[in-house]
């Protein structure tokens, strides 16, 4: 079974971003995306996501490695200056790429 090589783009992020980052990421060619809830802590204190205003969430963007690029430096020049942002990138292998 061959796995073909993707890249996964991960962005830990505040909430109110969800609606503008999911249509950005259709526009900048991601063919998909799951979100989450995300919780936990670090350098700026615990996130418990207790408050609908205050949660943070996850995006999982499985893509070709421009796409990802072309979404991090949006990320970066749009969002990263003032809201709470982390982005990371993993290779991946998926049985069909195709959908990505």
């Amino acid at each position: 079974m061959p796995f073909h090589a993707k890249k996964l783009l991960t962005i830990v992020t505040e909430s109110v971003l969800e609606a503008p980052l999911l249509k950005a990421l259709q526009q900048l060619g991601a063919h998909g995306y799951t979100v989450s809830d995300a919780r936990g802590g670090g350098t700026h204190a615990v996130q418990g996501g207790a408050w609908s205003f205050d949660c943070n969430i996850r995006i999982d963007v499985v893509c070709d490695a421009q796409v990802a690029a072309a979404i991090a430096q949006y990320c970066e020049q749009r969002y990263l200056p003032d809201y709470g942002l982390i982005l990371y990138l993993s290779d991946v292998g998926v049985l069909r790429a195709d959908k990505f």
